[in-house]
């Protein structure tokens, strides 16, 4: 995440969100505050990623229902709930949707601080592994047709007499392919190979230690 991170504040206490703003501006967080889930919402596709504090009761959408809302959108920002009407089921609801935090109001300033920090420690571990994901994409889309089939069938444990017997080639042919595969996606091992293709979700991790195996 570039720059401060943003903290949204999504709540229809007025006073309480000018009261945490205030708090968390002066630790040092760019702060977003909005009065209802449907201003959020409305605002999202231009808002800077970040941590979102959400009420879980809020006229009109509540908090759980944002979650899912969010959740439909494939957005991953973390959301620590707060809320001073709480209660087991609905904390275990909002965390097994994937939730970080559950927290009664009032919350202390080093409780909501800490909470925050844990947020933002793992979203950045979650951003990093999808850039990773993605430069490995990338370097897969730089495979020729043939190569992306040499591939394929390399990484699923196929020898070269296989390959070349499935394409119609000859070994020699396949093996110029691998050697093209292996130095596109800058690894010098087949174990390095088989570990990007499990990486990018094109083998499972069961069916990669198949082939590293072979």
């Amino acid at each position: 995440m570039t720059g401060a991170p943003v903290i949204h504040i999504v709540d229809d206490d007025a006073s309480f969100r000018a009261a945490i703003s205030r708090l968390l501006r002066i630790s040092g967080y760019e702060v977003a505050d909005y009065g209802s889930a449907a201003g959020f919402l409305s605002a999202f596709e231009n808002a800077k990623p970040g941590c979102i504090l959400l009420d879980v009761q809020m006229p009109t959408i509540g908090g759980l229902q944002l979650q899912e809302e969010l959740s439909k959108l494939s957005q991953n920002w973390p959301i620590i709930f707060m809320t001073g009407h709480g209660d087991i089921p609905t904390s275990v609801r909002a965390i097994k949707a994937g939730a970080e935090d559950f927290l009664s109001k009032p919350v202390s300033r080093q409780t909501l601080l800490e909470a925050i920090e844990r947020a933002l420690v793992r979203y950045a571990g979650i951003r990093e592994g999808q850039d990773k994901v993605n430069s490995l994409k990338s370097l897969i889309a730089t495979l020729t047709p043939r190569e992306s089939e040499v591939f394929s069938l390399m990484v699923r444990g196929k020898r070269n007499k296989q390959i070349a017997h499935l394409l119609g080639t000859s070994e020699r042919t396949i093996k110029a392919h691998r050697q093209m595969v292996m130095q596109k996606l800058q690894v010098q091992s087949f174990a390095e190979v088989v570990s990007i293709a499990e990486r990018v979700g094109l083998l499972t991790a069961t069916s990669s230690s198949d082939a590293a195996a072979l």
